[in-house]
Order: C-alpha cells, then structure tokens, then sequence
C-alpha cells in the first residue's frame, strides 16, 4: 500500500472551491488526502472503526477548534484551554466549524426540550408581558387597586391588630447594596428587612455581595387604628412609592407577610401578586418554582413496601429493613416503649399489630411524650417518637453524611410533587392565562399542537383548538406579543422541520435519545441563519423512522443552501443518495481501514464498487430468511401499559423468536420496552428497584429466568477498561501466566500481571503506560512512560514468557492474533474467540475502553453475553443495535442475535432499520403517529403481514425490501 492514498472526484465540482485535507494520521488513518466540495451535502460512511469519526470529528472539527482558539491571545487562552494540533499535515478552505454529536443535551434534571430550543423561554416572556391574572382563591380576574381601596381594605383586615408597612427594594439580586443603606439610613428610616430578619440601619451597613437577598424598607409600625388614619394613609403611600406600587405588610401576631399592589390584586379574597417578570413562570428560579418541590416537579417520598416488605415477620425477625441488626440503638429504646403503651411485642408479626400501632412505628406518635430520668441528673427531659418514615426523611434531607443519604435513598420513590402536580411551578404562576391556558398547559402540550395553537403553517402542526392564540387576544396584546410571536413560530417551525413534533415542552433534557438531541441542536442551528459554517454531524438520522427522513434531508439542504457545508458521517442510505458527495473509508476496520476506497458524487461512486457502493446498488444486501421461526410456543403478555403515552397496550412476545418493536418517532416504543417491561423484569428477576410505568399485569414471567439489555453505553469510562477485561478473559491469561514455571520459581501471583495493581506494573506511570506533561498554555502532552516504554509493567514482571510473548506483548495482540496464539488454551481460546465473532478481529486486547465506538462496544457486551452459559430462556432487550453500523456490520450483528436466538432464547430489537426488521421472526409497529396521537398497536406479525397493512407506515416502506 502506498504512503498516501488519495481517490477523489472533483469533476462536477468548481475548482479551487474545495476543503482540502493533506497526510491526515489520526488515529488509524494512513496518512490519506481527501477533497470534500464546499457548501455541499457531503457523507462520509464506512464500516464501523474503519476512520470516520477520526476523519470528520478528530481530525476536521478538531483543526476548526484549535484555530479559533489560536485566535485569541494567550491571556485569553489560559482560561478556555489550548487543544492539541491533530496528526495532519495541511488542512486548506477550511470554514469556522461546528459540531453536533451524538450527545445528550444536558444530564440535568432542571433541562427540558422547552428550555434547550429556547421556545419555553420565549412562552416565558409573553405571560410576563400580557398575561391575564386569576386569583387562585376565587377563580376571578385580578384588578388593580386605588390607595383609597388598599387603605380600606387593611381597616377591615387588620383593625386593632400590630401591623409593619414594607417596601420592597431589591427582589432576589446579588451585591453588598451598602450605598442602598446609606440612601435608606438618609432617608430617616431605621429599620430594614433583610432576607426575612428586620434589623436596625447602622453606618457602613452591607450583606454579601455573593448571595441573592431581598430587602425591604421597614416604613412604618403600627397599630391600625382610627385614630392612626392619616399615619397609616401618608405611610401607605410612602411604602407604595418606595416600592415601586408594592408594599407588603407583615402581621406581628403571626410573622404572616401580605402583598398589597396597585397592580393586581383579588377584589374578594384580598390576595395580592406582584408584577409578573419572566422569573415569574421559570423553574428554575424561586420566584417562579414550587417550594415545595424546587423546581424538580417531582419528590422523593418514602415506600412503606420498602420498609417493611414483608409484614408476616416480626420486628426481631428483621420486618423493620432500615432499623438493621442493631438492636441497641435509639430506633429500638423507642420502639420498646410503644410496645408497652400500644401493648405489642418484637415477637409479633406486623400483621397481627393493631393499625394504630403500625401508624405509630411508621410515622409517630403524634407528640405524645415519654419522659425519662437520667441517672446523673434530677432532670427530667420529653421526647416523641418522629417514627421510622420521619426519621428516614430526616437522614435524606438533613444529614451532611453522603453515605446516610444514599442508605436513606433506598426507601424512597421519586413521586409527583403534590403541590403543584408535575408543573414545578409555584401556584400563583399557574393563574397567569393567555386565550384561556396557563404556562403549564403549553409545556404539556407536543411541539406538533403547540405549533398549530400558535397558528404555524406547517403540514405536521396540529390545529385541536377552534382558534389560534392571535384570534384570542385584544389589539392591545397583538401589538405587544407580535415580535415575541414571531420568535416563538420560527423555533417551533425548525423543530417541525427535523421531525421532532411528538416532543413535550416539559420533557427532561437527560430522556432524549442522542439522535433527537442531535436534531435539536441542528434545529437551533437552521434558525442562526449562519452562513459560512461547517458543520459535522454524526448520525442525525439515529431515532428517525424512514418516514420522516426527508424532512431531516430539507433541513440539511437548508443549511447548504444558504452557503454552508455539511458533513455528515452517516449510515442511512436515504441520506447517502441525497448528498453531493460520498466518502467511503475503509477497507476493513481498525488496522485494516483508514484509506479512502471511494469517492464521489453518488451516481460515480457507485460506480467505484466498493462494498458501500454494492449496498447502495442493490448488488449486495442483507437476505431476508426463507423460513420465519416459530418459537417455542410460549408468550410473555403485558396487559393495560398507560405510561406517557401508551393507550391502554396489551404487549404479547411470542417467546424463542427474533421480535422488532418498530414504529414512528415518539409512537411509544421505548416506553412500553425500556420503561414498562424491562423494569418490571428486573425487579421480578433480580429484586432492582427501578419503578416501571403503569401497566395492569404481567403473565408469562415464569418462562424466563433471565433479562439483559445491550446497549451502546461505553464498556468503561477509564483507559485501564478494555474488551479484555470486561469479557473476563484478562483473569485467565493472569492466571496462565501465574501458572508458568519461570512465574512459580518466582512466586508471582495472578495479581502479579495486573498493571492496576502495586508489584507488577511500572511504578512511574502507575501501569498506564503514558505519562502526561501539563504545557500551560498549550494542551497536555502524552508522552511514553521513560521507564517501561510504554509496556505497562516493570522489568520483572516482562521477563515471564508465554510461547516467547510477555503480558504486554498480548495486550498488544489483535483479536484476530489472540485466537490463534491461545487456540490450545480453552478457557481463554473460547472468549477471544466470541470477540472475534463479532467482527472485533482488529481490535487489541488491551485497547482502551473510550477509543471504542458505541457500535463496537455493544458488540463487546454481546460477546461477553455469548461468553456466558445460557440457559435457552434469557430475553436480550436491544435499543436501535444499529446506531453507527455499516451495512456489513449489520450483517454481522444479525449472525450474533441469531445465535442467540438459535439457542433458544428471545431477542426483543427497538429497531428503525429496515435490514434488521425484515429478518425478524415477529414485528410489533406502534402509532399511528407520534406524541398523543400514537401509543397504539397498529399491527402485529411476521414482516409479511405487516408490509400488507395499509396502516402502518413501516410496513409502506418495508413492501420495498421483501421478495415479492
């Protein structure tokens, strides 16, 4: 092969109007030259590890980066952080650069799609702005009062009570605000409520700049009275003046704080609200979250179940879960006397102890006392017993001890706020309306009805309302929310454009898949309007059903059209055959890939013949099976699935068989797989704790006796995890090598060749094999450990030998390489064996887990699965196993999950892939749509059967794949 590989075709293209890369190594490209057309759909594609990522993201975004960095200057620099120069020798008519990866937005649970698109920010903003208020008491229209009216209102209220006229100053901002006290102190007024504590206006007078405070001016004290009328009038309207028309006023009986307002208040019940601000209606600030769940919507409760699990036992037999073993403690002292009083013993099932007995361990006594003397002391002391749920809440919310919290957390469920039923919003933000909906009710609604409420012209908006918001409003709200309008259609028209309609404003951030995530981002990025931008993106397509394809497609062309260049590493080949330009890298993977082995405008590239092109033909194709297989004759059934969307589902797997879940976006798949079934398993199977969604029952558990899910999570976070270790096989050549004779004489261990442990491994790079450099300015650099060269492990330990190779040298051995060295070793020969069944023949033993593409890691996890002995009856969940694969990997991948289910067990695939649904043995589509119009069984059987279902828009476009 020679040193550098090029195979471009630039005939349709403008000369000169290229994004030129020269001698690119990163990673496992050989030093390749590629020649991508600007402003351009361009694809790169390949098989899994064979350099894509390494080529668009590693190499081309990478360079993008480090030289808008460089920009700056170095002061600058120390801050944000310099980034490494990639392995490349020129990169020329490269445009700024921007990303979107396959990345969940935010892990947060205060992100939501409303506040990632912006859109809920904008809502925000037009309840501040003409928002109709509503008294949460009554029900009626707020109004506006007269200084007269509030004055009238406090004699009726208030009359012969104590009483303290405030104004507020400052609400809920940072700083030391002392020029404010002085302004105050020269005012004549002498005191001030800080933060809810009135205290007295002293000199140089200050709080902590750092913090969020509220002040008030404490105006005037006192006691409401006739005789006080003119004082109470001029103080009224001082407060009101300083306030900026609100005063507030306290209640000296109680502490009780009312707001009293020129601007709204309830003309019955006499309650007042502050001026709605855009913090008003957010979660995320304390002037607009529910107190009592922050923001959250949601909070942790305790679970009598978990509790006591099992009320036939007694309290000696360990009933009681939290209280332990330990019977000494002050838990058991206090239970000793409620057995006296409530006349039980430890001995005693729960069962038989009376309800009011039960309610008393569990949540208190209600203060009643027992009184106790103290040896050492005449004194006496009384104490109640807070109960064992009061106590647990104590350790969660109170204790500064992590370990006690996470003990407390195992008797918690996170619940629904009942305070503000979901909506995380305080109460008086709910009674802000606009056309008749609170905020809340937007959040709830999906883009698709929020859309068509809003009155955007859009074939997937949803009109359900008999008007739009502008038909609803008055002249004068039309004139104010006009902008803030045109904000909001033109965010929520994108989000239309990439196929996201069945997404809620109130969905967390942390539950998109990284595909959805991804055409967020790619959303918020055709509303920019930039132009003159490269973008990467991996896989928009991830989540997408073949349907809505050519959405995504317009929403990349529109990017181009307005002068951009999008590269794309893709799979579909939807998307292939739409673009300008296809790279293919390949041929094979790892140390095999890395060249370009076409190149082109789709028409010529197919021509080329690589094994790319023979797909996107026809020429070469994943074979749908002759013979459907019948199972066993065994089935799973789930009854009643009402979680998010689902409409009352009835699941039934026929067991022993391959069965695809499809469906359009957002129709309910992973509700009804990943959150309903798969957690009622586990918790069935192996006692976890995850909490499923709603369902009636379950039948049919007792024919499995195992569930696993094989996702595309990393094997490992750490450079010390790799296939070797995860698989297990890393503990049998550990243990040969220990076996050695030359290791025996020694006395080595197995722990010997470890390089996590102290003994064996190179002490100067504490076995990493790498040493890094901090370099100030510019980025750490790697360098070889000086004293192992990179090995891993000291002289010692390298000179044990197996058939001439040390345990470094095995490390470094491919999985291809590794087969035939341990072929007489059957513990070992065995696992390297199934990773190399897999299609991992390239990758080393000891490779570092983060270098491992998703695609590859979920083969490692189905390695480590076909490791195992299995018993025929184990159900493997799988969501989108294709996400990153080549059509060859796919091919791959379904000669494991047949094994699998030749073996007898059940292999239950969340799939858009048309090559994985038509070689299922049963499909269950979900629809018709996505959002609220989905959560239904639209169709059930083999692939046949659904391609001849006119209801379903899977079996529309799988009719194309099916032998007919």
């Amino acid at each position: 092969m020679n040193d550098r590989d090029t195979l471009t075709s630039a005939a349709d293209f403008a000369e000169g109007d290229f994004l030129q890369v020269y001698g690119a190594r990163a990673h496992n490209l050989k030093n390749i030259d590629v020649s991508l057309p600007r402003n351009k759909l361009v694809v790169i594609t390949g098989v899994s590890g064979s350099g894509k990522s390494s080529l668009a993201f590693d190499t081309i975004y990478a360079e993008g980066q480090r030289r808008y960095i460089e920009s700056f200057s170095s002061y600058a620099r120390q801050f944000l952080g310099s980034l490494e120069r990639p392995d490349v020798d020129k990169i020329t008519g490269l445009s700024p650069v921007i990303s979107i990866e396959q990345k969940t937005t935010s892990r947060n649970p205060r992100s939501t799609v409303g506040t990632v698109t912006e859109v809920y920010d904008f809502i925000r903003l037009l309840y501040a702005r003409i928002g109709e208020a509503f008294s949460y008491v009554t029900g009626k229209k707020m109004v506006r009062f007269t200084d007269q009216q509030i004055q009238q209102y406090l004699f009726e209220k208030f009359r012969g009570k104590h009483i303290a006229l405030l104004a507020p100053v400052v609400r809920g901002r940072k700083g030391h605000y002392r020029e404010l006290f002085e302004k105050i102190r020269f005012q004549g007024y002498l005191k001030v409520r800080v933060d809810g504590e009135i205290m007295d206006v002293r000199e140089r007078m200050q709080v902590d700049r750092y913090k969020m405070h509220d002040i008030e001016v404490v105006v005037d004290r006192l006691r409401v009275e006739e005789k006080f009328t003119d004082r109470l009038r001029n103080s009224l309207q001082a407060a009101l003046k300083l306030g900026n028309d609100l005063c507030m006023v306290m209640d000296y009986d109680n502490g009780e704080i009312f707001y009293f307002s020129k601007k709204l208040m309830c003309p019955d019940s006499g309650i007042a609200y502050e001026d709605p601000n855009p913090n008003t209606f957010s979660f995320n600030s304390p002037y607009g979250a529910c107190p009592l769940c922050r923001g959250l919507g949601a909070i942790y409760e305790v679970n009598t179940e978990l509790v006591i699990p099992d009320k036939t036992k007694s309290i000696h037999q360990g009933a009681l879960v939290p209280l332990g073993e330990w019977r000494d403690n002050y838990a058991f002292r206090e239970l000793r006397k409620l057995a006296r009083k409530y006349q039980f013993t430890f001995s005693q099932p729960l069962s038989e102890l009376s309800p009011e007995a039960l309610q008393v361990i569990l949540y208190g006594d209600n203060g009643t006392s027992h009184k106790e003397q103290k040896s050492w002391s005449d004194a006496t002391y009384t104490q109640a017993f807070t109960g064992i749920v009061h106590m647990i809440k104590s350790c969660f919310h109170n204790s500064a001890s992590e370990n006690l919290r996470r003990w407390a957390e195992e008797f918690m469920d996170m619940v629904e706020c009942p305070e503000c039923k979901g909506s995380r919003l305080k109460k008086e933000a709910l009674f802000f309306k606009v056309a008749g909906k609170n905020i809340a009710q937007l959040a709830q609604m999906s883009i698709a009805e929020l859309a068509g409420w809003f009155g955007v012209a859009h074939p997937a908006a949803e009109q359900l309302e008999k008007f739009t918001v502008d038909e609803a409003l008055n002249e004068r709200q039309r004139i104010i929310a006009k902008d803030i309008l045109k904000e909001i259609r033109m965010r929520l028209q994108f989000l239309l454009d990439v196929g996201l309609e069945y997404l809620t404003l109130n969905r967390p951030a942390r539950s998109l898949s990284g595909g959805e995530s991804q055409r967020i981002r790619l959303a918020t990025q055709i509303g920019s309007q930039l132009r003159g931008i490269t973008y990467i993106l991996d896989e928009p397509s991830i989540g997408l059903h073949q349907r809505d394809n050519h959405r995504l497609i317009r929403a990349l062309r529109e990017l181009t059209d307005i002068g951009n260049t999008v590269i794309v590493v893709e799979h579909d080949k939807d998307i292939m055959l739409s673009s300008d330009y296809i790279v293919d890298l390949g041929p094979g993977a790892g140390h095999l890939g890395g060249h370009v082995v076409a190149a082109g405008p789709p028409k010529e590239f197919i021509r080329q013949g690589s094994v790319t092109a023979h797909y996107l033909s026809g020429e070469e194709k994943i074979a749908v099976p002759a013979i459907r297989r019948k199972g066993n004759g065994k089935i799973l059934s789930l009854y009643g699935c009402t979680g998010h969307n689902l409409k009352h589902v009835n699941l039934k797997l026929p067991l022993g068989k391959m069965i695809c879940v499809t469906g359009v976006s957002g129709s309910g798949k992973s509700s009804l797989v990943n959150e309903t079934l798969y957690p009622i398993l586990r918790s069935h199977l192996y006692g976890a704790r995850q909490k499923a969604l709603p369902y009636e029952r379950i039948e049919g558990m007792d024919h499995i006796d195992s569930v696993i899910e094989v996702d595309q999570s990393p094997i490992g976070r750490s450079p010390r995890s790799n296939p070797a270790t995860y698989i297990g096989v890393f503990s049998d050549i550990r243990s040969l090598f220990a076996q050695l004779p030359e290791a025996k004489i020694r006395g080595y261990k197995p722990g010997r060749f470890s390089f996590n442990v102290k003994g064996g491994r190179c002490e100067v790079c504490e076995g990493g094999g790498m040493k890094v450099i901090e370099m100030n300015f510019l980025p750490d650099v790697y360098v070889q450990c000086e004293k192992c060269l990179g090995k891993r492990y000291n002289r010692e330990t390298l000179e044990v030998r197996y058939k001439g190779k040390s345990i470094s040298d095995v490390l470094e051995m491919t999985i291809e390489e590794a087969v035939s060295f341990f072929e007489n070793v059957p513990s070992i020969y065995r696992k390297v064996k199934t990773l190399y069944d897999v299609g991992l023949g390239y990758v080393t033993l000891g490779q570092p887990a983060p270098t491992l593409s998703g695609g590859e890691a979920q083969r490692v996890k189905l390695a480590a699965e076909l490791c195992k002995k299995d018993t025929g009856n184990t159900l493997y969940i799988l969501d989108e196993p294709t996400t990153g694969l080549h059509f060859q990997d796919i091919k791959m991948l379904l000669s494991v999950l047949n094994r699998l289910v030749d073996h007898g067990n059940t292999v239950l695939i969340i799939e858009h892939n048309l090559d994985v649904i038509k070689v299922a043995d049963h499909i269950i589509d979900l629809g018709p749509e996505g959002g609220h119009r989905g959560g239904e069984v639209i169709a059930t059987g083999t692939p046949e059967q659904i391609a001849r279902n006119k209801k379903s828009h899977t079996g529309m476009f799988l009719i194309r794949e099916l032998p007919y």
